[in-house]
């Protein structure tokens, strides 16, 4: 019941927030500007790490009420509280509802990374997300997208493995937090054609933590059950 009030509030204040806009700082050690679309706790120094959860709403808050919301948060069946702390207090957090709207002015960032969110979203949701994306890359600039592989989850089914393909991957956390339920699948093809009506171009399958975007030797995950894709933003404006 307490998960069902959290969810509502993050639901309503992601409303509230939807029109915003903000510019994110130049990492300096590189002189770019990096976002990390849907991050969970899985950052790196010197990106912007947007995410609808309650960890994003609370980073900024004072170091206390980590300590305090932490068992509130999912985030305790894989941190233990001095690691939960250390993450949200050295790190740039900004709390954003993605599925309505990016809160990045056009043509602003150099590199766009999101892992295992887009699933996350449903299908036209994650459509306009990506265009959002396009417009918020400078001409040249990359996303690098993250998700569970559809052809993987399929060949479990032939190997008999069912409960697992349906647990893992069509019916994730059903009696969970909404936002960490599947809401669409993608194979190379799926994701290729969605980022290319985007505005996308150069759609790459990469290997893992193989790519131009910077850090991936951090922020990529789950090797065996991923598949993971590069794109850029062209000359023209999308």
């Amino acid at each position: 019941m307490l998960r069902y009030f959290i969810d509502l509030a993050i639901n309503i204040l992601g409303k509230v927030r939807r029109n915003r806009k903000t510019s994110p700082q130049v990492d300096k050690r590189d002189g770019l500007v990096k976002v990390n679309l849907g991050c969970g706790l899985r950052v790196a120094d010197g990106w912007l790490n947007i995410d609808g959860s309650l960890n994003a709403l609370i980073a900024s808050w004072p170091h206390w009420t980590h300590r305090l919301i932490y068992r509130f948060s999912g985030s305790h069946n894989y941190y233990n509280l001095d690691k939960y702390c250390e993450i949200l207090e050295d790190h740039i957090f900004l709390y954003h509802d993605l599925s309505i709207s990016l809160p990045l002015h056009e043509n602003s960032v150099d590199f766009i990374y999101s892992s295992h969110f887009f699933e996350h979203l449903f299908k036209d949701d994650a459509a306009s997300l990506l265009k959002s994306c396009a417009r918020a890359l400078r001409p040249g600039g990359t996303i690098r997208v993250s998700i569970p592989d559809l052809a993987y989850a399929v060949s479990l089914y032939g190997l008999g493995r069912k409960s697992e393909m349906l647990d893992d991957y069509f019916f994730v956390a059903g009696k969970g937090s909404y936002l960490a339920r599947h809401k669409y699948m993608y194979d190379f093809e799926l994701i290729k054609g969605v980022m290319e009506e985007a505005g996308l171009s150069n759609v790459t399958r990469c290997e893992f933590q193989q790519g131009k975007t910077p850090d991936i030797k951090l922020l990529d995950v789950y090797p065996e059950v991923s598949l993971f894709v590069e794109a850029v933003r062209g000359e023209r404006n999308v």
